[in-house]
């Protein structure tokens, strides 16, 4: 019986490559389920042999492990070389997109915080 080994939902393209070719760089049989026409199916990817479910979760986390530290360590270099995005170069990037985004967030807290207030 097939098994879901990994989700695809919100994941990067790169990421979603990388898992394919770890399955199939270790004789991992798989196969891909899309999200479907109205995006409302699970995309995700699941594996033939259920006996080789753990041995894939294991390669997966420690890929995944092995991501977040690459990922970090590129952030803070990046931000030691003041390279990483700030809030100030966000504004500097598109002024309108970002007022219209904090005034979006405002309203939205404005309106969640009320009900807790005069309720």
């Amino acid at each position: 019986m097939s098994k879901l080994v990994f989700r695809l939902r919100n994941v990067p393209i790169d990421e979603a490559q990388d898992i394919r070719e770890l399955l199939e760089s270790n004789d991992i049989a798989y196969f891909e389920t899309s999200a479907g026409n109205w995006g409302i199916s699970l995309p995700a990817i699941w594996i033939h042999e259920s006996e080789r479910f753990e041995f894939a979760r294991q390669l997966i986390d420690e890929y995944q492990s092995e991501r977040t530290e690459r990922l970090r360590r590129e952030y803070q270099l990046s931000a030691a070389n003041g390279e990483a995005k700030t809030v100030w170069q966000s504004f500097k990037e598109n002024p309108p997109r970002f007022i219209a985004f904090s005034v979006v967030i405002i309203v939205v807290l404005t309106i969640y915080l009320r009900v807790f207030v005069f309720f």
